[in-house]
């Protein structure tokens, strides 16, 4: 860790992340007004009319919290079925010049699952498996939707707390196509041409047979005449060698995807090393922009929360909260991955060179660390490197992170709706302590208002926990299982908390989408990202229509500031103690034990 040029980049993209969050934050409040005018009025204020007339959206016409959760389901709903069929059929629609088939039924109803909730979780590979305009109808149009949708509830929620006496929280339509239209379209089209000129490829040309220099073999699955796969007496498929002396290089429209996927906090790969991969991911200037494109609008939506609610040193304390808990995890996946393997330093890797394992050599050990926090900070879950391969307390990081609800910064209105659930319950703590009813910017908290608190994070840790619980113990759960012990076991976690948390990241050791055509893990995992999603948004919207009701009322002695050092230090408190209570048993007998393992000599 004692390497100048690391501790530079980590403090420019500090610096970068400061720079714009209070100008991009200034701007989402001209967005999300409806009466809000921007430097872009002049080409798009027509666009936005005509999309107000076409849908007949009146967007001067407020919803309650029922209405806009109402709204909101019912866009889920309905893009999800679209790209149900979309992937189902793929294989008669235009723009798929590999001639790729359509997904079975299960792994459709994943993926389309994974996309509406902004999760991206992908258990298929990308370019082996979605045609052209799978990718750019079904997948990328709901890179835009889903991310609109988040920040349109975080809005809600804001408005909730900055209004009073008041009935309605903001038009969910109007909400989305003014931040699809004014905030994600411009930066992603501005993006987009930025890696376009770092050597992301972008056409619609077919992929590119090359030949290798030399012949290799590898292991596939032997096959029967009718093409299904063959499986030996323990069940599992049977491998042939394979002689192989050509190269397929992927092609299509990737840097338009690659430029939401980051800045909408989505993270769905177009191929399936993901931002490992060269045509996604080619330089270290593109690198750090992706990392920053990822922080980018969840840190300028508590700039805009600060201005909504007339106190921008609340804002910025939720900033510091955030701020802090990125920086811990940071320097501990750092560190971790830095002090590398014990038990390959023993092979004679010498301990300065760390972990390299699963990692880009044009990256290394700090930029792949930085990567896997920032990811998982967000709801993002692109990687740039495997996590799968991360030391034991360096992947439990990115995990940790994860099952705090992804609230450090967190994805596009997802992370700040998730954090004021925390700010909520900090501040009921606090009232707890001094024996007052507790308050919040002027408002009472109520029982009605803690249950629908603590429902948000029961739901987070039932179904995380749940689902890891029975995949563990079934024979379908361990059959995906890439590691035996303590390592398996954290596979399986992983892929329930990313789920449920709708970050889509994974240890990709893990096959949830096996051979042998097993439904299980692919149906589990798309209900758990669907609950993570929509049972947590409801209450969320609930919450917003009931502290829009109250009324305000006056500071006094024993109102509880909620801005400044204590405040910041009871709300990380807050956060790490009830992730740490929820699940640490779990991290316990995953990362924790395979450290100690790992110290005494033994892998998995």
């Amino acid at each position: 860790m004692n390497t100048p040029n690391a501790w530079f980049q980590f403090a420019l993209f500090v610096g970068a992340l400061l720079l714009i969050t209070k100008p991009l934050g200034a701007y989402l409040m001209r967005v999300l007004d409806t009466n809000g005018r921007t430097f872009l009025d002049p080409v798009v204020k027509p666009v936005e009319r005509l999309t107000y007339r076409l849908c007949g959206i009146d967007p001067g016409r407020e919803h309650g919290w029922r209405g806009y959760t109402i709204a909101l389901l019912l866009f889920s709903f309905v893009g999800m079925v679209f790209t149900y069929f979309i992937l189902r059929f793929q294989d008669h629609l235009p723009l798929n010049p590999q001639g790729l088939a359509g997904l079975s039924p299960h792994l459709a109803f994943n993926t389309a699952a994974s996309f509406t909730t902004n999760t991206n979780w992908q258990s298929y590979g990308g370019e082996s498996t979605m045609s052209y305009f799978s990718q750019m109808v079904a997948l990328t149009i709901h890179n835009f939707t889903s991310a609109a949708a988040g920040i349109a509830v975080a809005a809600a929620l804001v408005r909730g707390i900055a209004r009073h006496s008041a009935a309605t929280i903001g038009n969910f339509w109007a909400d989305v196509v003014r931040v699809t239209y004014y905030l994600l379209v411009p930066l992603c089209v501005v993006f987009a041409l930025f890696l376009v000129s770092q050597g992301v490829i972008q056409n619609f040309k077919p992929y590119t047979a090359a030949k290798t220099y030399e012949p290799y073999t590898i292991q596939v699955p032997k096959t029967d005449p009718a093409g299904q796969a063959v499986n030996g007496p323990d069940g599992k498929p049977v491998l042939v060698d394979q002689s192989v002396d050509t190269q397929t290089i992927v092609q299509g429209p990737i840097a338009s995807q690659v430029a939401i996927k980051m800045l909408g906090t989505n993270g769905g790969g177009y191929v399936n090393a993901n931002a490992a991969h060269p045509f996604e991911n080619p330089t270290p200037l593109s690198n750090f922009l992706q990392m920053l494109s990822i922080f980018a609008i969840p840190s300028a939506l508590t700039y805009y929360l600060g201005r909504m609610v007339k106190n921008q040193r609340h804002g910025w304390a939720v900033w510091g909260a955030m701020f802090a808990m990125f920086v811990a995890g940071t320097l501990a996946a750092w560190k971790a991955e830095a002090n590398g393997n014990p038990i390959h330093q023993k092979l004679g890797i010498a301990a300065a060179d760390g972990n390299m394992e699963g990692k880009e050599v044009r990256f290394g050990i700090f930029n792949s660390a930085l990567f896997a926090t920032i990811t998982t900070d967000a709801s993002c879950g692109a990687v740039n490197a495997m996590h799968d391969s991360f030391t034991p307390l360096g992947g439990l990081v990115p995990l940790f992170n994860i099952q705090t609800g992804e609230v450090i910064f967190g994805g596009v209105g997802a992370g700040l709706y998730g954090m004021l659930i925390f700010v909520v319950l900090a501040v009921f703590i606090a009232g707890l302590m001094v024996g007052r009813t507790p308050e919040y910017l002027g408002k009472k908290i109520e029982a009605y208002d803690v249950k629908l608190v603590m429902l948000v994070l029961m739901v987070l840790a039932a179904t995380i926990l749940g689902g890891t619980a029975w995949a563990a113990v079934t024979d379908w759960g361990q059959a995906g299982l890439n590691n035996a012990g303590p390592h398996g076991f954290s596979e399986i976690l992983y892929a329930y908390s990313s789920c449920v948390g709708n970050n889509g990241s994974a240890f990709a050791g893990l096959t949830a989408n096996p051979a042998s055509g097993d439904p299980h893990y692919n149906v589990t995992l798309g209900v758990a990202m669907l609950v993570g999603r929509f049972l947590m948004t409801i209450p969320i919207l609930a919450l917003a229509g009931n502290l829009a009701s109250k009324k305000l009322i006056p500071a006094s002695a024993g109102t509880f500031r909620t801005e400044g050092f204590t405040f910041v230090v009871l709300l990380i408190g807050t956060v790490l103690l009830v992730g740490a209570l929820t699940f640490l048993p779990a991290l316990a007998i995953g990362p924790v034990v395979e450290h100690y393992l790992m110290g005494a000599g033994t892998l998995f």
